[in-house]
């Protein structure tokens, strides 16, 4: 049984960053997996739940089609407000209809993306897609702006504030989704009940007294702050008021909006989900209707007249007028304004569920990163939600929280998707020809195409106000997405192939080399060739590229005193391009092809923050370029460097702390020595930490240079030269045993027996074959013995001192010992 999150932290050794506590102190503690579930849905919740982003659109759908008519039609915009509400109720039936059979046919969630998907093919559905998701964008933005200007309405003083009251409002809601909102509950249908039946209560009292003439009326040439009024005078069949006519027509189509919101849900609907989807879908788009018409019918009974400042709005003037200005119809008035503020600010957190949804729908068919495909702390998409928050805040602010200015880029990708559907379910019914096929063919298809030119009519009324955005942003977004899922693609074919196919045999490599990049001598870089030591390689060397040659010479005095029994190479870099130099020098090494080539990169980790201000992330680059090398890898090796020194502090104050203590258990035991003998002492115990510091690994260091960092070149080749410093209190070399002979004397081939200290030991790859090479010397010379078959012998490692006996012979003037009988004198020794 799963334990709390809290639990499982508690119990954890490994301590909680700063970011992670900050976002479980935001957002709560993280939940498990098995907290995903599922909420079915009623009927009357699932109409409350689903329907607010569809319904709260009636709110300003007639403001738009005045907003376009009163500047050419001036008063008549009254009369043919009538039949262009008309004309959007007749576009929406059909589209109700189409969505009716996609509800029965595409129970799984995604609605118009599904539908084109399974009906045209992936990359078709992209236009889909991409539609989706401008109107999931564009739904916040236009929602919160037409909730802010209710807000303002009721109280005209926060008018001036509206940009930061609905970023702020956006960015209360990304937050509640970030902590796991469920849009489900029982509160978010409070809304849509409570606006419905505000507004239905207002159309009511607005008939009655219209058919008893006590309704007043606006005089729109007195309204100040409104929209300037045309003369009236075009005809009716002229161009100016034809293109008039369709810009109202695509404005009022705004209030279409939302309507596909069921389709996104069907699969939470109570079984049978199909027909409770259609009846919850059927019940919405009346309601809606209702309140369009009735909206409609008292703009053109009371002349409420929009606002350039998009406040008080047409809802609210006729709210105002209806329930009159008495105490009982100021308190109607504020209710109408509450529900309106509530609906479209719920309608436009609907876009905070549907948009995470949609796109890890579209990045699980690998049209968008995958990233996208990952729940967060509170097993929600948080990536998605913060995208949708940020695109979101940008439109406001870019279009200053004005309504109008956001619809024309709203209603292009609901009626694309619109189409999409129509013209999907049509050819699913063309494929399938089950009974009763050919009318729900001439339903669908004529809701595509009804759609289809509402989309047309749009981009061509609304490009210069906005729409060529959407435009544009299709023209690059659907390529986009297409090429993304190609890379995808190719990436899974890629490795659909290889695991498809007998693994091949691993390869044999005869010699493994390993290059330790080494920038500064400290812990890191330590770490890292301790790694290396653990891989077992051939030979390992450490490379520093030479930029500074100050530094160069201050590292060579630090590795040689620090002995750590791997050879430091020094190569110059005089153009100080790290990346070229490491490539080159792998691709030296790699030229053989029965060699492999791994590069090791210490780093030094720190928190993220401190990590970019300190470095800039050298490692990461030259691994990209080597990586692509054949018969190469880069390894980066991280090294936490504030909690190692924290804990070599430690360590160091314990063994402080331990020796105070054995010294003051001595001072107490015998008598106090001289201020001489003690300061040697303590001068004693200062030599003696600082060689325990110095070398934990025995062996002698060998540097070779390409370039001389003092004033005279070094000398041509690449041979190791030994480093004999003379150090002060080093041990004196051991005499050498009975029966050996000095190295130096060896100079003809035969049978002898040498004893020196191992100075290399690496493996060479010898024909097919692989050979343990491990280089001795003492004070008369340096020999070579070879252990063919042999990648290791315990005991002989750098430092130790061995004795060889057997057949030498001359190779390149240097002796040479094969498969000698060989005895461990003394183990390494830790240079003092």
């Amino acid at each position: 049984m799963p334990q709390p999150a809290g639990l499982l932290q508690e119990r954890s050794s490994q301590p909680e960053g700063f970011w992670y506590t900050a976002k479980r102190r935001l957002l709560g503690p993280p939940l498990v997996n098995e907290d995903l579930g599922e909420q079915r849905l009623s009927k009357p919740l699932a109409l409350g739940v689903l329907s607010p982003d569809g319904i709260s659109s009636s709110a300003y759908g007639t403001e738009e089609i005045l907003i376009a008519l009163l500047p050419v039609a001036g008063i008549a915009a009254f009369t043919l407000i009538l039949p262009m509400t008309l004309a959007i109720l007749f576009v929406m039936t059909f589209v109700v209809l189409s969505y009716r059979e996609v509800v029965m046919v595409y129970i799984r969630p995604g609605g118009s993306y599904v539908v084109a998907r399974e009906n045209f093919g992936p990359r078709v559905a992209q236009i889909c897609a991409v539609a989706l998701l401008i109107d999931y964008v564009v739904t916040v933005a236009v929602q919160i702006s037409a909730g802010t200007a209710a807000v303002a309405s009721a109280i005209p003083a926060i008018g001036p504030y509206k940009v930061e009251i609905s970023v702020a409002v956006i960015l209360v809601m990304a937050y509640g989704n970030l902590r796991g909102l469920k849009e489900a509950g029982r509160s978010f249908a409070v809304p849509t009940y409570l606006f419905s039946g505000a507004v239905m209560l207002m159309i009511v009292v607005g008939l009655f007294r219209f058919a008893f003439g006590n309704l007043g009326t606006y005089d729109p040439h007195t309204v100040t702050g409104a929209y300037s009024l045309g003369t009236g005078t075009e005809g009716i069949v002229s161009f100016a008021m034809i293109f008039t006519l369709l810009k109202a027509f695509a404005n009022g189509g705004a209030s279409l909006t939302g309507i596909e919101a069921v389709s996104d849900a069907v699969g939470a609907f109570h079984p049978p989900e199909g027909r409770n989807a259609r009846k919850v879908l059927v019940a919405e788009a009346m309601i809606l209707g209702l309140l369009v018409a009735g909206i409609s019918w008292l703009a053109f009974a009371t002349h409420a007249t929009p606002r350039i400042s998009g406040y008080p709005t047409v809802l609210a003037q006729e709210a105002q007028i209806v329930f009159g200005h008495t105490p009982v119809g100021q308190i109607f008035f504020f209710l109408v304004q509450a529900a309106s503020m509530l609906i479209l600010y719920t309608g436009g957190n609907t876009s905070f569920n549907g948009f995470p949804f949609l796109t890890s729908y579209v990045a699980g068919d690998s049209f968008l990163p995958r990233w996208l495909l990952k729940r967060g702390h509170r097993l929600v998409f948080s990536n998605a939600i913060i995208v949708l928050a940020v695109l979101a805040v940008t439109l406001i602010v870019v279009r200053n929280a004005d309504v109008n200015s956001l619809v024309p880029m709203y209603a292009i990708g609901v009626f694309t998707a619109f189409t999409m559907a129509g013209f999907g379910m049509a050819r699913y019914h063309h494929k399938k020809r089950e009974e009763g096929w050919r009318p729900k063919f001439v339903i669908n298809f004529s809701a595509g195409a009804l759609s289809a030119i509402v989309v047309i009519i749009f981009a061509v009324v609304k490009f210069t106000a906005g729409a060529w955005v959407v435009v544009v942003l299709f023209v690059v977004l659907v390529p986009a997405l297409i090429r993304m899922n190609a890379e995808y693609r190719a990436e899974a074919d890629v490795l659909e192939t290889v695991t498809g196919e007998q693994p091949p045999p691993p390869p044999q490599y005869s010699r493994r080399v390993m290059f330790v990049l080494v920038d500064s001598f400290d812990l890191a870089t330590l770490a890292a060739l301790r790694y290396a030591r653990s891989q077992r390689p051939t030979s390992i060397r450490a490379v520093h590229f030479v930029i500074d040659n100050i530094r160069a010479e201050r590292l060579r005095e630090k590795w040689t005193r620090a002995n750590r029994g791997v050879t430091l190479d020094f190569i110059d870099c005089p153009d100080r391009r790290l990346t070229k130099a490491a490539t080159e020098l792998v691709e030296r090494e790699v030229a053989d092809p029965g060699t492999h080539v791994t590069v090791i990169l210490p780093r030094r980790s720190y928190s993220p923050l401190l990590g970019r201000l300190l470095h800039d992330r050298t490692a990461d680059k030259i691994a990209a370029a080597i990586s692509p090398i054949p018969r190469s890898a880069a390894t980066i090796v991280p090294y936490d460097v504030p909690s190692r020194v924290k804990v070599l502090q430690q360590r160091h104050a314990a063994k402080a702390a331990k020796a105070a203590k054995k010294a003051a258990a001595a001072t107490a035991t015998a008598p106090k020595p001289s201020g001489e003998a003690s300061g040697g002492a303590e001068a004693e115990r200062i030599l003696a930490a600082e060689a325990e510091v110095a070398s934990d690994h025995a062996g002698t260091t060998a540097t070779k240079t390409t370039k001389a960092t003092t004033g005279e070149k070094a000398a041509a080749g690449e041979a190791r030269v030994p480093v004999r410093e003379k150090k002060k209190g080093r041990r004196p070399a051991p005499a050498r045993a009975a029966g050996t002979s000095p190295i130096g004397e060896v100079t003809a081939p035969g049978k002898t027996s040498v004893e020196g200290k191992v100075r290399v030991v690496e493996v060479r790859p010898v024909e097919s074959n692989s050979v343990l090479a491990v280089e001795i010397t003492d004070e008369t010379g340096t020999l070579t013995a070879m252990f063919y078959g042999r990648s290791h012998i315990p005991g002989l490692a750098c430092g130790s001192r061995v004795r060889f006996a057997g057949p030498a012979g001359i190779r390149n003037g240097q002796p040479v010992m094969v498969n000698p009988a060989y005895e461990l004198v003394a183990p390494g020794e830790a240079e003092e």
